[in-house]
């Protein structure tokens, strides 16, 4: 039921806010918002992705096991997803996950999703 309303709630509520905003602003600045946050998202994939490998590379070279780094990695590839998707409810999460305060609190908050095991 919850995969339902996820898969079905949040595009009506996405098309739903971007007809709110091409009301209030018209098509030319809400295509503009729609491209530009996608442009945006990939920017920021490529700049923080790079720099969550190379946390890992460092993790790894001190013998440490990147859990950490890898779920900040995950989660900015997540973010920069929602960024390329169009829509205003998931340009505000994937720009949410790129900050990296945001990112730390979701990842303490998700626990064990997170979680390395090394035998």
């Amino acid at each position: 039921m919850i995969r339902l309303l996820l898969f079905v709630g949040i595009p009506l509520v996405e098309l739903y806010l971007l007809a709110e905003v091409e009301d209030r602003l018209g098509l030319g600045p809400t295509l503009l918002m729609v491209v530009g946050t996608g442009i945006l998202g990939a920017s920021a994939v490529r700049r923080q992705g790079a720099r969550a490998w190379r946390a890992i590379q460092v993790s790894l070279a001190e013998g440490k096991v990147p859990s950490a780094e890898i779920a900040h990695g995950v989660l900015i590839l997540v973010g920069g997803v929602l960024l390329i998707t169009p829509g205003i409810l998931t340009d505000l999460v994937g720009l949410l996950l790129m900050v990296p305060v945001v990112r730390e609190l979701v990842r303490l908050r998700l626990g064990g999703v997170f979680r390395v095991v090394v035998w």
